[in-house]
C-alpha cells in the first residue's frame, strides 16, 4: 500500500445489528507541526480549506490504525454511508463479536472476535485484546481507539500524532477522573497490593505509538491482556493505563483535545471545534450532553450535533444544507 487518498470527516454515531463491533480505519500522516498536547495545535500550518470539501491526504509515510468500538444500539446506516461517500471502505476493518452477513456482503473487511456482546470487564478486555493484536499484526505506526459516540476529526488527530517523535513511547488521551485511579492488584497466594495510575478513558479515545505498543507485549499480547485485566479487576481502558504506567513506568500524556460524554461538553467553544480530536454526546446528569453549536440542523434533527459539526468543517459535503 504505497499511496492512497483519504477524504477527511468522520461523523460517528455509528451502527450495528448484532454484537459489539469495532471498526478500524487505516491511514497515514504527513503533517509536521511544532506542537505537543496539551499545548494548542497550530492548525494554520495545515493545508486545509474550511470553505470547501478539499482535505485530502496523500497517504505515504506514517501509518495509523483507528479502532472504533461499536454497540448494538447504534444505527449503522450513517457509518456505512459515510464510509462509502468518503471513499474509506477500502481502508476499513470491522472487528465484530459475531458474524454479520449483511456487512460482509457489502465488501467490508471483517474480523470476528468471538467476544461476548456486553460491557462486562471480561468482554471489553476481550475486544481491546483483539484490537491490540490486530494492530501488532500490521505495520502501522500508531494505534488509536475511539467509541461509537465519538466524532473523529482526522485533520486534528493526524496533526496531533505528527507533533510527537516518531520513535517515542507515546500514550496520549484524556482521563475521565481528576486523579489517578486506585486498584487492588492481585498477587500470588491471594495477596493484593494497592496501585494507582492514570488511564485515558476509552470513551474519549486514546492513541499509542508502535514503539510503546511493542513494549506492552509481555502483558498485552494474545490472552495476556485479559489476564492482566483480571489481575486488577478493571476493564479495557484501565488495563491499558495499568500496563503502561505501572508495568512500563511510562507516563500518560494528558490531552484536552479528546472528549467523552462523561464531561460537560457545553464547555467546548464553537471556535475551538476544528482543533478538537474527538467530540462526544450522551446523557449527563439526566440531561442531553452535547456541544453547543449553531447550524441549520435543529437539535431534534441532530441531537449529537455531529452533523452540524461536520457541515461546519466541510460545508460542501453533499448532504449538508
Amino acid at each position: 500500500m504505497s499511496s492512497l487518498h483519504l477524504f477527511f470527516g468522520l461523523p460517528l454515531p455509528l451502527f450495528l445489528s448484532h454484537g459489539v463491533q469495532s471498526v478500524v480505519f487505516l491511514a497515514h500522516s504527513w503533517f509536521f507541526i511544532r506542537a505537543t498536547c496539551p499545548a494548542h495545535l497550530h492548525l494554520a500550518s495545515i493545508t486545509f480549506s474550511m470553505t470547501s470539501f478539499t482535505p485530502v491526504l496523500d497517504l505515504k509515510s506514517s501509518f495509523l490504525t483507528l479502532a472504533l468500538l461499536v454497540t448494538p444500539s447504534i444505527d449503522r446506516s450513517m457509518l456505512l454511508w459515510v464510509i462509502a461517500s468518503f471513499s474509506l471502505w477500502r481502508l476499513t476493518f470491522i472487528f465484530t463479536d459475531t458474524e454479520d452477513d449483511d456487512l460482509r456482503s457489502k465488501g467490508y473487511n471483517m474480523v470476528v472476535t468471538g467476544c461476548h456482546s456486553d460491557h462486562s470487564q471480561q468482554a471489553l478486555s476481550c475486544k481491546m485484546s483483539a484490537e491490540y493484536d490486530g494492530f501488532m499484526a500490521s505495520d502501522k505506526r500508531w494505534f488509536c481507539h475511539v467509541d461509537d459516540d465519538n466524532y473523529v476529526n482526522p485533520v486534528a488527530l493526524l496533526s496531533l500524532l505528527s507533533a510527537f517523535p516518531q520513535e517515542g513511547d507515546i500514550y496520549v488521551g484524556k482521563p475521565s477522573l481528576d486523579k489517578p485511579i486506585t486498584a487492588q492488584e492481585l498477587l500470588e497466594r491471594n495477596q493484593t497490593r494497592e496501585v494507582q495510575f492514570w488511564f485515558a478513558t476509552g470513551g474519549a479515545g486514546f492513541c499509542l505509538s508502535r514503539r510503546l505498543a511493542e513494549k506492552m507485549i509481555p502483558w498485552a499480547s494474545g490472552s495476556r491482556f485479559e489476564q492482566t485485566s483480571s489481575k486488577i479487576r478493571l476493564p479495557d481502558d484501565c488495563t491499558v493505563g495499568f500496563i503502561i504506567e505501572k508495568r512500563l513506568g511510562i507516563s500518560m500524556v494528558h490531552c484536552p483535545l479528546f472528549h467523552s460524554h462523561l464531561e460537560n461538553l457545553l464547555l467546548v467553544r464553537q471556535r475551538s471545534i476544528p482543533q478538537q480530536v474527538t467530540l462526544s454526546y450522551g446523557i449527563f446528569e439526566n440531561k442531553m450532553n452535547s456541544i453547543e453549536i449553531k447550524g441549520r440542523f435543529s437539535k431534534e434533527e441532530d441531537p449529537s450535533r455531529f452533523k452540524t459539526v461536520h457541515c461546519m468543517l466541510y460545508p460542501l459535503t453533499s448532504w449538508c444544507p
